[in-house]
This record gives C-alpha cells, structure tokens and sequence, in this order.
C-alpha cells in the first residue's frame, strides 16, 4: 500500500502525466505534489482545484442521483445499500475538465477520517489515455495510505 509520494510518482507515470498532486479540498492545500503545476504553483493549483472539489461534493445537483434529500442513494449497480444505506465513501468519484491542452482529472479518494482529499493528475491531451488515466487513478486512490 503505497504513501503519498510514492502515489504520486505512480501517478506521474502515466503516458502523457505532466504534474499530481493529493490535495485536502476543505483547506485547498496540497499534501503532496510531483510534476510540474499549470500555473507554475502548485499550491495556486491545488487551492483552485478545491474549490472545484468542494462544488461537486456539497451541492446536490452533483452527489443525489436524482434522489429527493434523505433518500436512500442507488449503489453503483442501481440498487441501494444493505438495508438502504447509503453507500460510503466520497459523495462524487471523480471530476474530468478538459481544456485545449490537456485534462485535470480530480479523482476522490475514501479515507478513515473525512474523505476530504483527492488526487489531481493533469494529463497533456496529445500524449494522454484519458480513460487508462481514470482507471489507475481509481485503483490508486484505493491503496493509497494516509497516515
């Protein structure tokens, strides 16, 4: 189970990776970065892509599904939860932008205490795999260990 910098130089390793970064999305700071940053901050960077962050998780256009406040929200396989709980972890998985040179995948990650972090891989748009991207970044997010 990979730390923090050993997430992100994984991260980094991905075909077209140009900066990651594990960012708390309540604070805006990043907790750890590799890369380089399109602003040339990262903390500039991570702070901006919280606020991002914070949108898709707290309004509810982005975390019901549809479902009216207080319902019981489907499980990935349209169902919901044992007893109809709702299922845990982030609200949101992940956030793709996509400019006219890259993509910012912002990629949530489930942790013991308030699941407040996500991962942030800027990919060049030319170089990336867009949908190879998500799917690593979804399988790091599960090994990563915060501690």
């Amino acid at each position: 189970m990979p730390g923090i910098d050993e997430c992100l130089l994984e991260a980094m390793s991905l075909p077209g990776a140009r900066g990651a970064s594990l960012v708390d999305w309540t604070s805006g700071l990043a907790l750890g970065t590799a890369g380089d940053s399109p602003v040339g901050d990262h903390e500039t960077t991570a702070a901006e892509t919280a606020e991002l962050a914070r949108a898709a998780a707290e309004y509810d256009s982005f975390v019901s599904d549809g479902a009216a406040a207080g319902d019981a929200v489907p499980a990935p396989g349209g169902t919901p939860g044992p007893g109809g709980e709702l299922p845990k972890g982030p609200p949101v998985e992940d956030l793709i932008l996509t400019t006219r040179s890259g993509y910012h995948i912002l990629r949530f990650v489930e942790t013991a205490f308030d699941s407040s972090v996500f991962l942030h891989l800027w990919l060049d748009r030319d170089q990336g795999n867009l949908a190879l991207a998500r799917i690593r970044l979804r399988d790091l997010a599960e090994k990563l260990v915060l501690g």
